[in-house]
């Protein structure tokens, strides 16, 4: 089974906040073909099609005070309750606003039928560990639901990097040890930084899209994860709407295709491989949408 484990979708890029429209080559997702950044091509319709040559698709909520943002979770919940074979949805939740993620993430488990949540500190304006935020990490272990860490950078000038670190989830990870938690974009571009936060910590992992985006750094950060033995901690996403699962697939697989020609070690396919077909459901504690429909 192929586990898609980070897309978004929207209706209207003026979702995303007004700094949307100041974000520059950060924010738009530059691609290195050239492509025009997709942020009016989000929409429910092109993100089931463009999951098709995988399983199962993890999409993600998002809200932010501090950028004036909102990917309401109802819609989120709505879209995956259309798709529910296909889809799993993560609530976006605010922990700068800890009554309101608290009172969101219970809204998540209890009504909307959500199965993780994700955070952006670097977005949302909190350290890591912020007592705050601590709080929600707290009630999600309460509940069983994966913690999804998304560095943020994407959103624009406006974002804090200083909260971006992964290193600054090590106390996270200390803390609420049981906690499964999930780096997007194998927390880029703190590549080394996630290695590390990798190998340390039993239940940390982290998906590779966004940095399938950048072929050198992702042939570099594979080649480390592998050196480091921490492979089987990477899960595959593909980052929608900035990528298609076929894109990334297609990236994943030609990543030695860099080094053909020289005495650069190669990555080993079958590693590679292993990262599209983990069991992603297993490794975030997760339950299948076939199982939960059949509960």
């Amino acid at each position: 089974m192929i586990v898609d484990c980070y897309t978004h979708f929207w209706d209207s890029p003026s979702q995303l906040g007004p700094a949307s429209a100041r974000g520059g080559r950060l924010f738009t997702g530059h691609r290195p073909d050239g492509g025009a950044a997709p942020l009016n091509n989000a929409g429910p319709d092109r993100h089931v099609q463009a999951g098709k040559p995988v399983d199962l698709t993890i999409v993600v909520g998002f809200v932010s005070a501090h950028l004036e943002a909102k990917i309401p979770n109802e819609r989120v919940a709505e879209h995956v309750n259309r798709h529910s074979e296909r889809l799993i949805g993560f609530a976006g939740v605010d922990p700068s606003r800890p009554q309101e993620a608290l009172d969101e993430l219970s809204r998540a488990q209890n009504d909307l039928g959500l199965a993780g949540i994700a955070v952006a500190p670097a977005a949302q304006n909190f350290h890591p560990s912020d007592s705050r935020a601590m709080r929600v990490y707290a009630k999600a272990v309460e509940f069983g639901m994966p913690v999804l860490f998304h560095p943020g950078i994407w959103v624009g000038p406006e974002v804090r990097l200083d909260y971006a670190r992964p290193f600054l989830l090590d106390e996270v990870a200390r803390e609420f040890p049981e906690m499964r938690m999930l780096l997007a974009h194998m927390g880029l571009p703190w590549m080394d930084e996630t290695i590390f936060l990798l190998a340390k910590h039993e239940h940390v992992y982290a998906e590779i899209s966004g940095l399938l985006r950048h072929p050198w750094q992702a042939y570099q950060s594979l080649l480390s994860a592998h050196e480091q033995g921490v492979m089987d901690k990477l899960l595959f996403g593909s980052g929608f709407p900035f990528s298609t699962a076929s894109e990334c697939i297609d990236t994943l697989f030609s990543i030695n295709q860099l080094c053909q020609g020289t005495n650069l070690p190669m990555v080993p396919r079958d590693q590679l491989r292993a990262i599209l077909h983990r069991d992603a459901l297993a490794a975030l504690r997760l339950r299948s949408p076939a199982t939960v429909a059949g509960a």
